[in-house]
């Protein structure tokens, strides 16, 4: 089996995003850009994770790196892969660093054992194609292991966490330490957040970086009533019969159109146009509680609102082995409703991943159609699907937890909850939006105001780009070549 694969990039201008950022704006990336250019020439900047597609961080880089390479930089991504045990131990410690227990399975010698063979065989590969000098951003847990190898060829290496816990508790030590001896010696370490960066790490090697959406691609680009209807009929959810065409412009900008329809593991009454509609969008992860916002809905929500839970299929997010678990679980509090008018009003949908775009314009649509987004996270990274929402500006319901409270700030771009376990407190948020129009709609507006600000790409990439000066000016070629560093 292959242990690693390149996906390939489109280029796009940032110029595409005039009519959103300004002049002022797309003149300042154009200047830093330049910068970038000219001092890593003749270098690449690789970034590594475990997948393709299904989840925010696959999205994100789609898009970001796509801008990068319309400026001119030299940016390439490469996903390793691994098998499924190694990826159970790679999610335990994405439960852990969030300060949660998931399977509650071990972190001792043969887990490092597993993580060596899977990180060695893709390493193995990478040091054939990363050269002296250039830089390299690893994404998360599933590429910790590969720091020692990358340095040992040459090349800069910063480890990217998108994920963390605002409370340090022994699950999240635990899982820092065990981490600890193959992430030291990295040169950078980027974090969304400061409360998420350990204390071993040297403050001069931290950077904090929020991550970003694209106001114009699939999954946030603007469409009208019709085309949300005709998207929501082809999926199924809606009435086939329901608005124009479902067209959509894709990420390289030629015309696409929907196709597929999203499965429907639970699902009641079709709802009509005009049914208020409570959305969560989210991977298939415990850590998003989506059986939870199902208990509250159902318990708590009046008629003639409906819930819409909205996942990736399972089967097409292969770093997540939880996936399959958690959308059983959420299965099984649907059929614990009683049956009739409750069930009617509770969704289950899980969307194809065949065809990213689709995907994303489908998510589009569930969230253009919302009357409510929820995002009832109990430990968030950062939580992109709160700024889709935004830049929408769909009235939200939010967990104070992680990023998500970098983004909204309570009755002024939304409205946030202090406990994600208070389901009380979740509700009363919900049908206060569901009642009071006039309030939900000027959240939402702020929070378009808020996400095109501060969470939109240039931004995004003027950050990374500080980053990025510094180390090509600090860079040297290293000689040799080693493979992957044990922990201590």
């Amino acid at each position: 089996m292959s242990r690693l694969h390149e996906v390939q990039i489109s280029a796009l201008p940032m110029d595409r995003l005039r009519a959103v950022i300004g002049e002022e704006r797309l003149r300042s990336w154009r200047a830093v850009a330049a910068a970038v250019r000219d001092a890593l020439a003749g270098r690449t900047v690789w970034n590594v994770n475990a997948t393709a597609v299904g989840g925010g961080v696959a999205e994100m880089l789609q898009v970001v790196l796509a801008y990068a390479r319309g400026a001119g930089i030299d940016t390439r991504w490469l996903v390793i892969e691994g098998d499924a045990e190694f990826f159970l131990i790679t999610k335990r410690l994405h439960n852990r660093l969030h300060g949660a227990a998931g399977d509650g399975g071990p972190l001792d010698a043969a887990e490092h054992a597993v993580l060596e063979r899977g990180w060695a065989a893709n390493a193995a590969r990478l040091v054939g194609v990363v050269r002296p000098g250039d830089i390299v951003i690893l994404h998360d847990p599933q590429t910790a292991g590969l720091v020692d190898a990358l340095r040992g060829g040459g090349a800069t290496v910063v480890w990217r966490s998108h994920i963390g816990a605002d409370m340090v508790n022994g699950r999240v030590a635990q899982a820092w330490e065990f981490l600890r001896g193959w992430l030291e010696p990295a040169d950078a370490f980027v974090f969304s957040r400061r409360a998420h960066v350990h204390a071993w790490m040297p403050e001069p090697k931290v950077a904090i970086i929020p991550p970003s959406i694209d106001p114009l691609s699939p999954k946030n680009q603007p469409l009208d009533h019709p085309t949300v209807r005709a998207i929501l009929g082809r999926t199924g959810f809606l009435d086939p019969g329901a608005g124009g065409a479902p067209m959509f412009q894709r990420r390289d900008g030629s015309p696409g159109a929907v196709a597929r329809r999203a499965a429907f593991p639970r699902r009641g009454a079709v709802p009509t146009g005009d049914t208020p509609l409570v959305v969560q969008v989210s991977r298939w992860d415990r850590l998003k509680d989506m059986a939870g916002v199902l208990r509250a809905f159902a318990d708590h929500v009046p008629p003639p609102a409906h819930l819409a839970l909205v996942g990736p299929a399972v089967d097409g997010v292969v770093d997540d082995p939880e996936g399959s678990a958690v959308l059983a679980e959420c299965v099984a509090a649907y059929d614990r409703l009683l049956p009739g008018p409750v069930q009617a009003r509770v969704h289950l949908v899980s969307l194809p991943v065949d065809d990213p775009d689709e995907n994303a314009v489908m998510v589009n649509a569930f969230q253009r159609h919302a009357a409510v987004v929820v995002q009832k996270s109990l430990q968030e990274g950062f939580g992109l699907t709160v700024t889709e929402a935004m830049i929408k500006a769909r009235p939200i319901v939010a967990s104070r937890v992680g990023g998500i409270q970098d983004q909204i700030r309570h009755e002024r771009e939304g409205l946030l909850v202090d406990d994600p376990a208070d389901l009380a407190g979740f509700v009363a948020a919900v049908n206060r939006l569901l009642t009071d129009p006039s309030l939900a709609e000027r959240l939402g507006e702020a929070a378009h105001i808020r996400a095109v600000e501060d969470f939109v790409g240039d931004r995004h990439l003027t950050r990374y780009a500080d980053l990025l000066l510094g180390l090509g000016a600090a860079s040297t070629p290293r000689p040799g070549v080693g493979l992957v560093r044990s922990p201590r």
